[in-house]
């Protein structure tokens, strides 16, 4: 076969040529998003506010993919130039030998910090790139960001933020995001010279719970409280109208805050009481060491934490039952070696609890230093549950007042439908009736009491949640848990449950007026004039504790 040199030349020329023609081409179409994005960088390495805000508007007109990125970084003060290399850097921990990444993603480390300069904003370009980021997500594919995208613009509404939301109305099938929309246009409206647009605005915003629909109506009526026209004084009035609807709404549900606050609260308290009750009601024994089997399960909980780093989400979980084993232990070993000997003689209890209490403390501090211990909150326990906009539920506190119900329901079924709890209810009635029917009330006592003690670290994994884990922690919440089982009735279950919430609701109820140290004494004094006229409780208990 004969071979054309000449033609296989040619050929081979030609690939050449077209080989570097499709570089060029590609070469072209990557480096004209990099051309932009190296003139961001430019004018946000200027020294002057109006580059940077001009670096922002090239930002939105060229569409970048990392805009939203870039933006947040500014506003979170990450965004460093280097001042000999003129290159945007990326620093999370401005200080020497730590990394610098670059916007293409490679790493270096600080050599010197005075290389590396912040790109300073001022007021103004926050609040642009605010706006900027709320006209982002009204784009957005989930309904959550494009309702709180509106919500965003509805701090600083400008004519192109009113032509972007005018124009998402259009399109929006979100009926949250719809009404966002048509509040924050009627925001806008209220600043018009037109009447009817007025009216109709003021309608709109009736009932909003807004900050900024509040803030608009305000305004409207202070600017509008002078002028002698029927027009103003009839809009006055119903702008008056519309705020005091408002502002009763957000009373009510001011109120409702309060509610639950107190339900948590006292949630908390019955958590603490619940396994007083338990012992006392049984035994007659006045356990001053209550606190410190609350500190022990709270203790417990820190100590999981330091064994399980890597599962924090997990160690809550773990914690429970360990606090549970190890106070309820703690329990029986106090039962056992000194109050079986004291039946009876309840100031001796009394004393030789606090003894124990003292004792107890001592070994916490020995052990861990009375330094007071941080307890990491599991991120599933974070956060809240927005209603609207001035009511929330948290989380952490909806979660205390689940796992108070839950405690309650348990130990209510282990008392009604276990041996155990037919042995208890038997000895907490008649105690020489109970042995008489071959009931060991020795072994009675010490589960009983090891049973309320368990619960009592229960309670102390949940306030180790709410508060820090220290020595003291315990002596908080003594005082409170006999209130709950004096008020509720001594050893009765329901009435522990009542008292708690009660107690926790009053508290909150006084608390704004009153305070909260006057709060306290106003219980307590409610708790005495309480007690002079049922000595029993609310839910007096049959037997021996209550013969007593």
């Amino acid at each position: 076969m004969t071979v054309n040199f000449r033609t296989l030349h040619r050929y081979l020329l030609s690939c050449i040529v077209i080989f570097f023609l499709m570089s060029a081409g590609f070469s072209m179409a990557g480096t004209a998003p990099n051309a932009k994005l190296d003139e961001v960088s430019r004018l946000l390495m200027s020294k002057t506010f109006d580059d940077k805000s001009r670096a922002l508007d090239v930002l939105v007109e060229q569409s970048q993919p990392r805009t939203a990125e870039l933006l947040h970084l500014l506003l979170d003060s990450r965004l460093y130039y280097h001042k000999k290399e003129k290159q945007l850097y990326i620093i999370a921990d401005y200080d020497t030998g730590k990394i610098a990444i670059d916007l293409a993603g490679a790493e270096q480390l600080i050599k010197k910090k005075r290389d590396y300069k912040k790109i300073i904003l001022n007021n103004n370009l926050r609040g642009q790139i605010n706006r900027i980021l709320a006209e982002l997500g009204l784009n957005s594919n989930d309904p959550q960001q494009r309702e709180n995208a509106v919500r965003d613009l509805l701090k600083d509404i400008t004519p192109d933020t009113v032509l972007a939301l005018k124009a998402r109305f259009t399109i929006e099938e979100s009926k949250k995001v719809r009404e966002m929309i048509r509040i924050a246009l009627a925001i806008n409206d209220m600043k018009s010279s037109d009447e009817v647009l007025i009216s109709n605005a003021i309608e709109q915003l009736n009932g909003s719970l807004e900050q900024e629909s509040r803030g608009a109506l305000v305004t409207f009526i202070d600017a509008t409280e002078t002028l002698d026209t029927p027009e103003a004084s009839a809009l006055n009035k119903q702008a008056q109208i519309a705020l005091k609807g408002i502002e009763d709404k957000v009373q009510y549900y001011g109120w409702l805050e309060t509610l639950y606050f107190g339900l948590s609260l006292g949630s908390v308290l019955v958590l603490a009481g619940i396994g007083l009750a338990i012992t006392f009601g049984v035994m007659g024994v006045i356990n001053m060491a209550h606190g410190e089997l609350i500190m022990i399960g709270a203790y417990t909980t820190y100590v999981i934490q330091l064994l399980m780093p890597n599962h924090i989400e997990w160690s809550i979980l773990v914690a429970i039952p360990a606090a549970f084993l190890v106070s309820g232990l703690v329990g029986i070993a106090i039962e056992r070696g000194v109050i079986r000997f004291l039946y009876g003689r309840p100031l001796e209890t009394l004393l030789a609890t606090f003894g124990i209490s003292l004792i107890l403390q001592q070994a916490v501090r020995s052990i861990f230093s009375p330094l007071n211990r941080s307890v990491e909150t599991p991120e599933w326990m974070s956060g809240l549950i927005q209603i609207n906009p001035v009511f929330s539920l948290t989380l952490s506190r909806l979660y205390i007042i689940v796992f108070c119900l839950m405690v309650f329901v348990a130990l209510l079924l282990v008392l009604k439908k276990t041996a155990l709890g037919l042995q208890v209810r038997a000895v907490s009635q008649n105690r020489a009736m109970a042995r008489a029917m071959g009931v060991r009330s020795n072994r009675v006592d010490a589960l009983t009491f090891g049973l309320g003690s368990g619960v009592a670290g229960i309670a102390g994994v949940a306030l180790s949640q709410l508060t820090n884990v220290g020595p003291n922690m315990g002596q908080a919440y003594i005082i409170d848990s006999f209130m709950v089982v004096v008020f509720g009735g001594v050893g009765n279950l329901w009435g522990t449950l009542v008292a708690g919430l009660t107690l926790g609701v009053a508290n909150k109820v006084l608390e704004p007026w009153a305070g909260a140290v006057l709060a306290k004494v106003l219980m307590l004094i409610f708790i005495i004039l309480f007690i002079q006229k049922r000595p029993r409780g609310l839910f007096p208990q049959r037997g021996r504790a209550a013969e007593g």
